[in-house]
């Protein structure tokens, strides 16, 4: 099996958000970054080049195979903010409805600016799912 392209990394989580173009894009990404700190009570470290993570869990493949992600993250992506949540905790789809303009693939909230959400709502978002993983010893 191939080894997994994104992992802990030695970059600086500050250079990277002071790196981002967009100026509202790195406003963005320093109140995510302000929001997970909080959650999470964890110290942000890079995984790969773009993806700003909080602690560590594991993907699990269906042949047995464990690969290490971030327990909880983001990534302020050129088009938007990512944040990697997924939508399966008690409340999910109440949290989205009320959350504001947003979108969802996969395991993904995508936004464009956080002055479209409620960021009460959003930080809710991030501490249940955190909660899950912490709940099953991946954290």
């Amino acid at each position: 099996m191939a080894e997994a392209k994104t992992k802990p990394t030695t970059a600086s989580v500050d250079d990277f958000i002071a790196a981002v173009e967009n100026p509202r894009r790195r406003a963005d990404a320093g109140a995510a970054l302000a929001i997970y700190k909080k959650v999470t009570g964890l110290a942000p470290v890079m995984w790969g080049p773009a993806i700003v993570g909080f602690g560590q869990s594991y993907f699990l493949y269906p042949n047995g195979t464990r690969s290490p992600i971030p327990a909880a993250c983001f990534s302020p992506r050129k088009a938007n903010m990512t944040f990697y949540v997924g939508g399966d905790f008690e409340g999910s789809d109440e949290l989205y409805a009320r959350l504001g303009k947003h979108k969802k693939s996969g395991g993904c909230l995508h936004i464009n600016r956080l002055d479209d959400v409620d960021l009460a709502v959003l930080t809710e978002i991030i501490a249940n799912r955190h909660a899950v993983l912490v709940a099953r010893g991946q954290s």
